[in-house]
């Protein structure tokens, strides 16, 4: 088991100006990967930057709602609510709520397959973070055991084949990464 902590994570500038990202994981080689999972800030309308040949998944995590523009069709995409489209799409956003966050996962087409689901965190039912599996912590109080360690908003738990489990108040977004 493994914590990737929020705050240690360094931010990137965007080439557009229009916000930041904190790249969470990557892999299988983090400099020249086939899947990546981000947490983005954005600040202002505009082109979404272009990943050929692969899929998308777009989770509003901090904020109400995005508007997508994808290849010409317009989307809003709410709080919590994953949205997968393609990375060779022609992408732009509004911020009609505001600045906000947002968790991203790509993953290469053909080689990965990536999934996203929101759930209710439970202190009566744990849950296990399986091997490929990232939990991201949305919001709430979480400890992720057999450690007892606290987690704060937006870190990210790594699953293992020991599958810690995660339990508390709050939501949690469960990233699974496969093999296609």
């Amino acid at each position: 088991m493994g914590i990737i902590r929020y705050a240690a994570l360094k931010a990137a500038p965007w080439a557009n100006g229009g916000g930041v990202t904190r790249q969470v994981a990557a892999g299988p080689d983090p400099a020249n990967w086939d899947w990546r999972i981000s947490i983005a800030e954005v600040a202002k309308a505009g082109a979404f930057s272009a990943f050929p040949g692969m899929e998308r998944i777009i989770t509003i995590i901090d904020g109400e709602l995005i508007a997508l523009t994808v290849d010409g069709a317009e989307r809003a995409v709410e709080k919590f609510r994953p949205f997968r489209f393609s990375g060779d799409s022609d992408t732009s956003a509004t911020l009609p709520t505001g600045a906000l966050k947002d968790l991203n996962l790509i993953t290469r087409r053909g080689a990965f397959a990536g999934h996203a689901t929101i759930l209710e965190l439970s202190k009566k039912r744990p849950h296990p973070v399986f091997a490929g599996q990232y939990a991201v912590l949305l919001q709430g109080s979480a400890t992720v055991s057999p450690a007892d360690e606290a987690l704060a908003r937006f870190d990210t738990v790594v699953g293992s084949d020991d599958a810690p489990e995660i339990s508390g108040r709050g939501f949690l977004a469960v990233l699974s990464i496969d093999r296609a």
